[in-house]
C-alpha cells in the first residue's frame, strides 16, 4: 500500500464528506439565490428604465408645451408692440395735424389782424388826405362841422 492507494482513499473519503454534508446542494442553493437576485435586479431595472422613459416623454411632453406657450406668448407681445406702435403713429399724426391746424389758424387770425391794421391805417391816411383837402377848399365854421361829421360817418362804415 504506497502513498497513491491512500491518497485515493483520502480522495474518496473527501467526495463522501462534501456528499454526507451536501456541499453540492449548497453551492447549487446559493447560486440558485444569486440568480434570483439577478433576476430580480433585471426586473427592477427593466421597471425603473420604464418609469425613466415615461418620465422622459413626460417631461419633454411638458417641454414642448411650454415652448408653444412662450411661442404664443412671444407672438401676442409682438402684435400687441405692433398695435401700440400702430396707436402711437396713429396719435403722433393726429397730433401733428391738431398742431398744424391749430398754427394755420393762428396764421389766418394773424393775416386778419394784419389785413386790419392795414385797412386802418389805409383809413386813417385817406382821411386825413381828405381833411386836408377838404379843409383847403372849405373855410369856416360850417365846414369843419361838415368836416368831422363825414369823417364819423366813414369811419364808422370802415369798422
Amino acid at each position: 500500500m504506497d502513498s497513491t492507494f491512500w491518497a485515493f482513499i483520502a480522495l474518496i473519503l473527501f467526495f463522501c464528506l462534501i456528499a454526507y454534508l451536501k456541499v453540492p446542494a449548497m453551492i447549487t442553493k446559493g447560486l440558485d439565490g444569486r440568480a434570483d437576485k439577478i433576476r430580480t435586479d433585471l426586473e427592477e431595472a427593466r421597471r425603473l428604465r420604464e418609469e425613466a422613459q415615461q418620465l422622459l416623454a413626460e417631461y419633454q411632453r411638458k417641454r414642448k408645451e411650454a415652448e408653444a406657450e412662450a411661442e404664443g406668448i412671444v407672438t401676442a407681445a409682438k402684435r400687441e408692440a405692433e398695435a401700440m406702435k400702430a396707436d402711437a403713429e396713429r396719435k403722433t399724426a393726429e397730433y401733428v395735424e391738431r398742431r398744424t391746424m391749430l398754427a394755420e389758424q393762428k396764421i389766418a387770425q394773424a393775416e386778419a389782424g394784419a389785413v386790419a391794421e392795414v385797412k386802418a391805417a389805409a383809413v386813417d391816411v385817406a382821411v386825413e388826405a381828405a381833411e386836408a383837402l377838404i379843409g383847403k377848399k372849405m373855410s369856416g365854421a360850417t365846414s369843419g362841422d361838415l368836416l368831422k361829421k363825414s369823417l364819423a360817418e366813414v369811419k364808422a362804415r370802415m369798422n
